[in-house]
């Protein structure tokens, strides 16, 4: 199935969308650090023949979509509101169907949010490598997340950051995504190439950093009394993420009632790049309803 790149009017901002398919379901997949829309490059395909309009966004501040300007463009309330824009946007566009919310990373994090408390309505939810929030927000009370998280208080800093990740042709950028795969021939040089050169668009870094920044500057509120999750949801979870440890999966079951929760063991955080047959394997039996297989 072809995947075509649209521009897409939400929320105010010009968004770059990969696309595929035609179907009247719609899912919407969304990126994270410090990727793009290409990260999805696997599962638009599959979406698609399951019968969905799957468009996979650059985020606000990334590759091809709007850069606004200041760390509080990128708060949390702006960026759910950009995925509100986005299913109104479809909606627009004549896909009417149910909505699928597919969030990794980054991406995961605000539809998580977006679940909890929903703007429009969400039929079912796939997320991966990222913990619920009040999950995390205990993770991140513990020396050994902290250790894990240590980046997130390095990207606070004013233009060291940026500095030092778009050294020599954002060599950075590439090194860390193929160091933390296991399986490191799922990231070949022209996939690497495809991350550094989103990255060293003028103004991209400091994007992506805000999102950082504003997360301690602009907090979302504390994840205590939040509603249990009524959205169906499917978490996958690669067992080697050295930046989220699995146990912040721990009791999910609690927090979401319809829960299906899969790990991939000898598959990093970039699990659904690194592990696509296995991550679109689940994707496919639990859209159909089927027994979602577990991972050897």
């Amino acid at each position: 199935m072809a995947i075509e790149t649209i521009r897409v009017r939400a929320n105010g901002l010009d968004f770059a969308v990969d696309r595929a398919g035609s179907g009247e379901k719609f899912a919407l997949c969304l990126h994270g650090f410090p990727e793009s829309r290409f990260s999805w490059r696997h599962q638009l395909p599959l979406l698609a023949e399951l019968g969905y309009t799957a468009w996979a966004p650059d985020l606000r501040g990334y590759g091809d979509s709007d850069r606004p300007e200041g760390v509080a463009a990128y708060a949390l309330p702006n960026l759910v509101a950009d995925v509100a824009g986005l299913i109104d946007a479809a909606r627009a566009k004549g896909i009417t169907g149910p909505v699928c919310l597919v969030g990794h990373d980054w991406g995961g994090a605000i539809a998580w949010a977006f679940v909890l408390r929903p703007p429009r309505p969400i039929e079912k939810f796939i997320v991966m490598n990222m913990p619920h929030p009040a999950k995390f927000a205990a993770g991140l009370r513990t020396l050994r997340q902290l250790r894990r998280s240590w980046y997130i208080f390095f990207f606070q800093l004013p233009w060291l950051p940026e500095r030092w990740l778009a050294a020599d042709g954002a060599r950075v950028i590439g090194r860390v995504i193929r160091d933390m795969a296991v399986d490191k021939r799922r990231f070949p040089k022209e996939v690497l190439q495809v991350y550094q050169q989103n990255a060293l668009r003028p103004g991209a870094l400091t994007a992506m950093l805000n999102y950082y920044r504003a997360l301690l500057r602009y907090p979302p509120p504390q994840p205590v009394g939040l509603p249990v999750i009524e959205t169906p949801t499917l978490m996958i979870w690669g067992e080697e993420d050295m930046a989220l440890g699995k146990e912040l999966t721990d009791g999910t079951d609690a927090l979401v009632r319809d829960l299906t929760l899969r790990y991939l063991p000898r598959v990093s955080h970039w699990v659904q790049q690194e592990a696509p047959e296995t991550v679109n394997a689940m994707i496919s039996a639990w859209l159909k309803g089927e027994p979602v297989p577990q991972a050897h």
